[in-house]
């Protein structure tokens, strides 16, 4: 006789247990691999369950891409809290986030795949769009000189190379870069 129906319903665990499923199938195996089937079979959580919580699997993209940005704002916001300089420093979290997801793996790989699927997905990069423009209207009296987007822009680069692992740029030349953008930010 099945126990299904006595058990504690957690709606929200299960909802974060399969967005972290999903992640480390993205980050293992590339966003082709995140299929529903996947997902519901790497979790142990039905189908139907997770069809209860994410109807299409673009339902369910769109869900990892704002867990990540969740986090990545949650880093900025922490970020932000521990600069005393209000002149450049939304600017200055951004460039420490990005630059900080090389040295968090998880975070890393996760982001990894979601920037590939924000070059193929409208409705990602229309997402991503929204979040960059409300962060510039949000910072606009602190962060909106030429030096503080020539900073931000630097540091979409420097987030592109390390998905694309594209430069060999070793970590007193990496530390030296960031150090010269931070300057910027104060400008």
């Amino acid at each position: 006789m099945s126990t299904a129906h006595h058990r504690k319903k957690q709606p929200a665990l299960v909802r974060q247990q399969l967005l972290e499923v999903a992640a480390r199938l993205a980050a293992s195996d590339g966003m082709a691999a995140v299929t529903l089937d996947a997902v519901s079979a790497a979790s142990s959580v039905s189908k139907g369950g997770l069809l209860h919580h994410f109807p299409t699997k673009n339902a369910l993209l769109d869900a990892l891409f704002e867990s990540l940005l969740d986090r990545f704002d949650a880093d900025i916001e922490e970020l932000m809290r521990g600069d005393p300089l209000p002149q450049g420093r939304f600017t200055r979290a951004y460039l420490e986030a990005v630059s900080g997801l090389r040295d968090r793996p998880d975070d890393s790989r996760s982001w990894t795949q979601v920037t590939i699927a924000l070059l193929a997905e409208p409705r990602l990069r229309l997402r991503w769009r929204q979040w960059v423009q409300a962060r510039a209207e949000e910072y606009v009296g602190t962060d909106s000189s030429l030096d503080a987007q020539i900073v931000r822009f630097a540091a979409d680069g420097l987030w592109f190379a390390d998905t694309l692992e594209s430069h060999d740029i070793n970590d007193a030349l990496r530390r030296n870069l960031i150090d010269r953008l931070v300057e910027l930010t104060g400008k």
